[in-house]
C-alpha cells in the first residue's frame, strides 16, 4: 500500500480551509487564497494535512523540513525492528562433550541475539538404530537452552534427521523461567 503524498500550496483544491499556523494555533476557517498569502508572507508552505474533512485542515509549515522529519522517524522505526533469522545447529548421535558444548554456546548466542535455532541431528548409515540416543541428545540441548529459549516444534524424526526448532524467550519471560527453576537449598 502506497502512502499518499500530501497536497501543498497550489495543489490544494478546496475553496475554504481550516487553517493552523506554524506554531500549532488554530486560526479558523479562511479562504484558500488568504491561507496561501499568509504562508507566502511567512516564506513557508501551505500543506493539506487532513483532506477528508470538510473543510480540509491545512497547516503553515516548511514542506522540506516536514519530509525530513518523516524520513528520520521512518529510519528510527526501521532500526528498532528486528527480523528473526533461522540459524541451524547440526549434531551427530555420538557427539563428544567438547563439541556439544561448542554447539550449545553457539545456540545460546543465536537465541540471545533474537534468532530462532533449528537443531538438526543427522543419522548416517546404521546410526538410525541409535534413534533413542539421538533423541536424548536433542532433549539435553533443549533443557540446556531452557533459560534463553523455548521449544517451538518438538523433536521429530524425518527420514534420517531429527529436527527441533527453538525460539528465543523474551526478557520478561526469561526471569520467570529462572525464578520457576527449583533452587537447591542443601549445598553438599
Amino acid at each position: 500500500m502506497e502512502k499518499k503524498t500530501l497536497r501543498s500550496n497550489q495543489g490544494i483544491r478546496a475553496q475554504e480551509v481550516r487553517l493552523i499556523d506554524e506554531h500549532g494555533v488554530m486560526l479558523g476557517i479562511v479562504s484558500l487564497r488568504e491561507a496561501q498569502e499568509m504562508a507566502h508572507m511567512k516564506e513557508l508552505d501551505l500543506i493539506e494535512i487532513s483532506p477528508e474533512t470538510h473543510p480540509p485542515v491545512c497547516k503553515i509549515m516548511d514542506y522540506g523540513r516536514m519530509r525530513y522529519h518523516e524520513q528520520k522517524k521512518k529510519m528510527e522505526m526501521k532500526k528498532k525492528q528486528k527480523t528473526s533469522v533461522l540459524k541451524e545447529i547440526q549434531l551427530r548421535p555420538h557427539i563428544q562433550e567438547h563439541d556439544y558444548q561448542v554447539k550449545l554456546n553457539n545456540a545460546k548466542g543465536f537465541l540471545e541475539d533474537g534468532d530462532k535455532v533449528k537443531i538438526t541431528l543427522q543419522f548416517r548409515g546404521r546410526e538410525i538404530s541409535f534413534a533413542e540416543t539421538g533423541k536424548s541428545i536433542v532433549e539435553r540441548m533443549i533443557v540446556d537452552l531452557a533459560e534463553v529459549g523455548k521449544v517451538e516444534s518438538n523433536p521429530k524424526l524425518e527420514g534420517r534427521r531429527m529436527i527441533c526448532v527453538i525460539i528465543p524467550v523474551k526478557s520478561g519471560q526469561a526471569s520467570a523461567v529462572k525464578s520457576a527453576a527449583p533452587v537447591n537449598q542443601n549445598p553438599t
